[in-house]
């Protein structure tokens, strides 16, 4: 159960999310991951009192940092540097979101250590690019992915506010992106035996994420209108709630297919040739008046008793608005091997999984989070080091001794 990544070796310098995920992904597909946090620590490890006051967990920094090994290491000190430098001497993969000054000044930006470790895959995730005036401009994927990239605005209706991003989403998309870009350069060095950079950027995300409408505006000069629920052309491919009070989506984009099932499913066959809905140019003209016939019938019957109404129409396709309570209780999201157990030293905890399977070569998760400076002395041993130097570099606070500070 090691996964396809297994036997692949991974430095981690990151902070936050992007660069943390990228390297979680690959943790959970079975990579060997070594994390480098700042003596004090990965910042993202206060999440746990930003979210939960008191809570002794924190579940966001756990998602990225499971079945990782930990180090903290001052890299602002020669001998930090060096650990690092020994590291990647044995690294298939170095993965960083730092940005691009503050790597230059630290002499491991790409261009200053690709002949040092010519077999390297370097993954650089930054929010607008290495390059040009804004390389260096800070941000979080709220702004580079959600607000720059022209997310937010797309989401705004008319004289609304734009609505706020849940966190991690551009991160956690930029990761797999990542991941991905890492996995390709990983095969091609099979052929080349050269390693190269490799990058994603929180800006490039977000532009891909909306690209049906970005290339439309490219292509056409227009863009695409956001749907609303009295505005909808197509009746079929809207929102509508339950006797209930839960909400489901219809989406019956193809407008002859999905038609007759919908007007069968909510007892009116004779829609299906009623010339005010017969065709879709009709049901366009009249949608308001659809709408408001279909919202009066959904009305008088639970969620569950429409579920398997529509479920008895193979043509029907819908899917209910969970929250994330209903989320969790859906079978069919358990069912889709969406949580794990991540082995915790007693009964195991329960997590979201990565969203991709092997199932030639399926992985575990190892462990969870790192404790600051928990595997220190362990990897400083593996790459040589005595006891007492250890200890003297714990000392002098060039490492983090994880055992020592408990």
């Amino acid at each position: 159960m090691a996964g396809p990544m297994d036997g692949v070796k991974v430095v981690e310098l990151g902070i936050w999310v992007a660069g943390p995920a990228t390297a979680g992904i690959l943790a959970e597909w079975g990579a060997d991951v070594t994390k480098i946090e700042p003596t004090k620590g990965d910042p993202s490890r206060i999440f746990q009192f930003l979210l939960g006051g008191d809570m002794p967990t924190n579940p966001v920094f756990e998602m990225d940092n499971r079945s990782k090994r930990g180090m903290a290491i001052d890299l602002s000190h020669p001998e930090g540097l060096q650990i690092l430098f020994d590291l990647l001497d044995d690294a298939d993969v170095f993965i960083t979101n730092l940005r691009p000054g503050g790597l230059k000044r630290l002499g491991i930006d790409f261009e200053s250590i690709e002949e040092r470790f010519p077999k390297l895959v370097y993954c650089h995730i930054t929010a607008y690019g290495r390059e040009g005036k804004s390389a260096d401009l800070p941000s979080f994927d709220v702004g580079a992915f959600w607000a720059r990239s022209g997310i937010a605005s797309l989401l705004t209706t008319e004289d609304s506010d734009p609505p706020f991003q849940r966190g991690g989403m551009g991160d956690h998309s930029v990761a797999m992106s990542a991941a991905a870009a890492i996995s390709a350069a990983l095969f091609e060095r099979e052929k080349s035996s050269k390693g190269q950079l490799v990058e994603a950027s929180l800006i490039r995300q977000g532009a891909y994420t909306i690209s049906f409408d970005l290339n439309a505006l490219l292509m056409w000069g227009r863009t695409i209108a956001l749907g609303s629920r009295s505005g909808m052309g197509n009746p079929a491919m809207n929102n509508y709630k339950a006797s209930c009070g839960r909400r489901f989506w219809l989406v019956g984009i193809e407008p002859f297919r999905h038609w007759p099932p919908l007007a069968r499913a909510v007892g009116h066959p004779e829609w299906i040739e009623d010339e005010r809905f017969s065709d879709p140019g009709s049901r366009a003209k009249n949608a308001e008046e659809l709408i408001g016939e279909l919202d009066k019938i959904f009305a008088t019957r639970t969620l569950d008793e429409w579920a398997e109404i529509f479920n008895s129409e193979p043509d029907l396709f819908w899917a209910p608005v969970n929250s994330p309570d209903d989320l969790l209780a859906d079978q069919t999201f358990s069912g889709s091997g969406a949580l794990l157990d991540v082995p915790d030293g007693s009964t195991g905890t329960l997590m979201i999984s990565t969203p991709v399977d092997f199932h030639g070569t399926p992985a575990e998760p190892r462990s969870l989070a790192p404790k600051l400076g928990e595997h220190t002395a362990e990897i400083l041993k593996e790459l040589g080091l005595s006891e007492s130097e250890i200890d003297s570099m714990h000392s002098s606070g060039i490492v983090i001794d994880g055992s020592k500070t408990e």
